[in-house]
């Protein structure tokens, strides 16, 4: 069904989104759209506008339609809001909620203490928010590190769950079998071709779990058919050094969310109710040096090419609402309603970087960021 015939009241009409918000900056680019930083001119309030070319989406219509669907029935504290769509005659418009705290993995590497009792209440809200989706039918499915972001930069700030680009409304008596997700977040039966459920989001959140106490994934391999086989064996280990001084109780965990088995799989509500979750056996002890050393080689930006800087993206808001301005303002021309300059990249302190020193990056935020690669080759630990 073409956009703006379904005769649903979610859409509202503009003829120049400029008449209810002030377009900053451009905060991101993906494969068919671009994110705004806006300003809403009756409440200046920031938010983050997801611009969409019409033009782009011919073909495409159904899947936009599906992230508005679910985006429009979810509201949670721990996941990103669609708080309105806008559309015109040439572009559609999803205003988002702004989250503006940066990527899990760079916040606990800029951290100077990580316990496994972060990481437990990490996953808590994690689990949460996906348990809400699963009990209203809901499935993410592409739940990855790069999907969690924190809501602000306050030390205490919550996580944030994002894109729904590729989430599926479970319909009754309904069977999904569309291979889709993240190469080394995907659970074995997706890969496998199987008919899957809820229980892939599981599997993710164990995956993620895995990360978040060693700093590199579970599954590893420069080549993807390994890799894959790897997965659908579900063969992992827990690594000396890396794991001894991680309790017992974090790795049963793992292991019921990792279980091959999808109906032997724990789900977010017997996950909730794990000790390691609700109870005291997450261990107070600082891991953040052996995790942090990991999580930078396993997950450098240069190699996922993903180039997402929560310095610049926070270091230009708060500009904007001393109300001052970056050098070089955005150039928004009326064809191109969300048309402007990248903010500046900051130079990355590693030396190994497999970006052309030429290479313009993109700031990624929330909801709105698209993955730009297929596959990510990650290194074993050393």
């Amino acid at each position: 069904m073409p956009l703006g015939e379904d005769g649903n009241g979610w859409k509202k009409k503009t003829s120049d989104i400029k008449e209810h918000y002030d377009f900053k900056e451009v905060l991101g680019t993906g494969a068919f759209s671009e994110v705004v930083l806006a300003e809403e001119k009756r409440t200046q309030r920031l938010v983050a506008i997801k611009c969409i070319p019409k033009k782009a989406l011919e073909g495409k219509e159904n899947n936009i339609e599906n992230e508005i669907a679910v985006l429009h029935r979810i509201q949670h504290p721990n996941i990103v809001s669609l708080e309105d769509i806008f559309e015109s005659t040439s572009h559609l418009y999803l205003v988002m909620q702004l989250v503006s705290g940066g990527e899990l993995f760079d916040r606990i590497v800029e951290k100077g203490f990580y316990t496994e009792r972060d990481a437990s209440q990490l996953i808590h809200q994690i689990l949460d928010a996906v348990k809400y989706l699963h009990d209203m039918g809901i499935v993410h499915r592409d739940l990855k590190p790069e999907n969690l972001l924190y809501y602000s930069m306050d030390e205490d700030s919550k996580i944030m769950i994002s894109d729904f680009g590729l989430s599926k409304i479970e319909g009754a008596g309904s069977v999904m079998s569309t291979a889709c997700g993240t190469p080394g977040y995907v659970a074995p039966e997706v890969l496998a071709q199987k008919p899957y459920s809820k229980a892939v989001d599981c599997w993710s959140i164990g995956v993620i779990s895995y990360i978040l106490l060693c700093g590199y994934p579970p599954f590893y391999d420069e080549n993807d058919a390994k890799l894959f086989e790897q997965i659908l064996k579900a063969e992992y280990e827990f690594d000396s050094p890396y794991w001894d001084d991680i309790s017992d109780s974090a790795k049963d965990f793992i292991c019921h969310l990792m279980e091959k088995d999808s109906l032997k799989r724990y789900t977010c509500e017997l996950a909730l109710q794990h000790p390691w979750i609700c109870g005291d056996t997450a261990l107070d002890k600082n891991i953040h040096e052996s995790v942090s050393a990991q999580m930078k080689k396993n997950f450098a930006k240069s190699k996922w090419k993903q180039a997402f800087n929560a310095t610049a993206v926070v270091r230009h808001m708060r500009k904007l609402q001393l109300g001052t301005s970056l050098e070089g303002p955005s150039q928004i021309t009326p064809t191109s309603p969300c048309h402007g300059h990248l903010l500046p990249e900051e130079e990355e302190e590693e030396e190994d970087d497999d970006l052309g020193n030429g290479e313009e990056e993109s700031c990624k935020l929330a909801l709105y960021r698209e993955d730009m690669s297929n596959a990510s080759p990650f290194t074993a630990p050393v």
